[in-house]
């Protein structure tokens, strides 16, 4: 199994990425950078605007807005009552951040990518024939406006009180009212959206915190830490867990989860199904990673197992929980999955020259293409790269027709030939 025609490096930055998120359906947003050490790395979010060109998916830059001495490990984006809103770890705290949109001149975004600092919008300089090739192009262009952003930063609200405090993970409900974070002190601490006011906090983990994610439909939230252990938690109440799951090895060996995903059940709303990947314990030996499936409606049944030959390090699952990607350690590869059964339709090997930091299904409403689904990652590589599926192809009906009628006329003229 290989990469398509769609598959391929789609943009480069100039900073190590941690983490993606899609804005909307046709724009995505990669955030990271080379935290406060005098490095001349830059921290911050940009903006790509995705499109297929007919034989490949394209990116553009949108814009830049740079976070000063702070770097983004961890973000989250969801639409408010016609709001944007994005949320940043950074250190130990949780940085609200309002996204206008706006509708700008192509021209002008031609002429110098948009980068805001500190909420001013700055243009990166461009050389001479450069400006020529863009002055052609404007004389050509069509004067519809397009969709730019405006990243204002709000409140800011401290989520982690461990000794070298963190926030390791933060992720927002689908409904937009709550927010739950994660750090290294290994309380899951849920508040309330967009005001970010504390609502209650759950202990039940005894290290760092490595994932959180929302059920479908907001009633569960599900958190894992370096202690092995998976939680599922009520979103209404501080209570003890509805579930503790730890993870179940074919072969005896201790393993961590790494990463949990909750995903819809396709034809059946308001159920659900949960994902996972997990590595050993043990850094001895080869490393196989574990990609599981599990039933959370009754006692936490493991249902489905897959062994990758190497460590993972990334999980995403489409909206509609048809697919579910992976990223990994070592080689930077690329595997997808149907959800339901965990069989493989598409592998990438080497998508990325360092481990995957970041997974990011595009919307099946954004830019249309022959595959069937699209996969963006994000690696310390400082690429932004897709991964796709190929589109099952049909045999046209007139064909099929054509079959039927000559298989019956083979049919009849043999039954004649032997005389049945």
């Amino acid at each position: 199994m290989s990469s398509s025609k769609d598959d391929g490096l789609l943009a480069k930055v100039d900073f190590p990425l941690y983490t993606l998120q899609m804005l909307t359906n046709r724009h995505v947003l990669v955030a990271g950078g080379g935290g406060a050490s005098n490095t001349g790395v830059a921290n911050g979010f940009e903006i790509f605007e995705l499109s297929h060109n007919g034989f490949k998916y394209v990116a553009e830059e949108v814009m830049r807005y740079e976070t000063g001495p702070n770097v983004v490990m961890t973000c989250a984006i969801r639409n408010v009552q016609n709001k944007i809103y994005l949320t940043a770890g950074q250190e130990s705290h949780c940085q609200l951040y309002k996204v206008n949109v706006k509708m700008v001149d192509p021209a002008e975004m031609r002429r110098g990518s948009f980068r805001a600092e500190n909420g001013l919008i700055r243009r990166r300089r461009r050389t001479v024939s450069e400006n020529d090739n863009i002055s052609k192009m404007d004389n050509c262009s069509a004067t519809e406006k397009r969709m730019s952003f405006e990243i204002r930063p709000n409140d800011s609200v401290q989520t982690d009180f461990g000794k070298e405090a963190l926030q390791r993970v933060v992720t927002i409900s689908h409904n937009g009212k709550l927010m739950a974070t994660g750090g290294i002190d290994g309380i899951v601490r849920v508040w309330s959206f967009p005001k970010m006011q504390l609502l209650f906090e759950l202990s039940g983990h005894t290290k760092e915190l490595d994932d959180l994610d929302f059920s479908p439909c907001d009633t569960r939230l599900v958190s894992i830490a370096k202690d092995g252990l998976a939680h599922i938690w009520a979103t209404n109440t501080k209570a003890d867990p509805v579930l503790k799951l730890t993870c179940c090895p074919p072969n005896g060996t201790k393993y961590l989860f790494r990463r949990c995903r909750f995903g819809a059940i396709e034809d059946r709303p308001g159920e659900y199904r949960m994902f996972t990947i997990a590595n050993p314990l043990s850094r001895s030996g080869k490393q196989r990673g574990l990609v599981q499936l599990w039933g959370v409606s009754g006692g936490g049944e493991l249902r489905r197992t897959v062994v990758v030959e190497e460590s993972l390090s990334a999980l995403a699952v489409r909206d509609d929980g048809r697919y579910v990607g992976v990223g990994t350690m070592l080689t930077g590869s690329i595997h997808i999955y149907v959800a339901f059964s965990l069989q493989r339709v598409a592998y990438v090997s080497s998508a990325h020259r360092m481990f995957v930091t970041g997974l990011s299904w595009v919307s099946s409403a954004g830019p249309r293409a022959r595959s069937d689904a699209a996969l963006l990652s994000i690696s310390v590589d400082n690429c932004l790269a897709v991964t796709t599926v190929p589109r099952q192809r049909t045999v046209p009906a007139w064909i099929a027709i054509i079959v039927i009628v000559f298989l019956l006329f083979c049919t009849f003229c043999l039954c004649a030939y032997l005389d049945i």
